[in-house]
């Protein structure tokens, strides 16, 4: 009842995620990520187990053919299942359960995967995939909403439209940017919305949060609001980069 991709950012490495659906408040258990981790979506009839157990097993080290082995071979209800997985070297593993609602199935391309069930058809994730490797000159948040818009065109999940989500980590345990649409009409046209509204400051603002490397970040707020008067003034930039 979901399609996602799950990719890579080449020019910064940042893991995205993002996913629609007509479910509601599919951002809340679908997406997950961790920075210089990797990323995974968990989806048909869920198993929500599945998002911090797989990232935990990313920060062992484990493979991304070893995440979805541990986690498939534990849940009895893994036909029902799928999962897609990218681990921080770029290994991919899919995962689709032979129960899973048709149309459903996933492709692995380079530096990313498309996945999903209960589509109008294969052509949702295969105009996905088209559109995120056509897509190389956009930003990555765009590139990745711009993939799901594709498939969306092509059909997308074949019982309508109500909740979408996208999800961008950096270096950090948390997200450079987690978007959530939880119920709308149309709620890929209010994704995009909020992406664009999230350049307008709080872009800018991430820009100076605590990290790993910089424990206190930057807490002048004269140095934040000058500098987000800065950026904010040049061309439109994207999270991930």
């Amino acid at each position: 009842m979901t399609w996602s991709i799950v990719a890579r950012d080449p020019q910064t490495g940042a893991f995205g995620v993002a996913v629609a659906t007509r479910f509601f408040a599919v951002g809340a258990l679908c997406p997950h990520a961790d920075g210089g981790v990797g990323a995974l979506a968990t989806q048909a009839l869920i198993n929500p187990t599945f998002g911090p157990r797989g990232l935990r097993l990313l920060r062992e080290s484990l493979s991304a053919d070893h995440v979805v082995q541990v986690l498939t071979e534990s849940d009895p209800g893994r036909e029902s299942r799928q999962l897609h997985v990218q681990d921080a070297q770029g290994r991919i593993a899919v995962y689709t359960g032979a129960e899973c609602i048709p149309w459903c199935g996933h492709v692995v391309r380079a530096g990313f995967s498309v996945a999903g069930n209960m589509l109008a058809g294969p052509q949702v994730i295969e105009e996905s995939a088209r559109a995120f490797e056509a897509g190389s000159t956009q930003p990555f948040a765009q590139r990745l909403i711009s993939a799901l818009k594709a498939g969306e065109a092509a059909g997308g999940d074949k019982r309508g439209k109500q909740s979408a989500a996208l999800r961008i980590h950096t270096t950090e345990d948390y997200p450079v940017l987690d978007l959530r649409v939880d119920d709308h009409p149309d709620p890929l046209a209010e994704l995009e919305r909020l992406e664009v509204v999230s350049r307008e400051r709080f872009v800018h603002f991430a820009r100076f949060f605590a990290t790993r490397s910089e424990p206190g970040g930057v807490w002048d707020r004269r140095i934040i609001e000058a500098e987000i008067a800065r950026l904010g003034s040049e061309p439109a930039r994207d999270a991930g980069r």
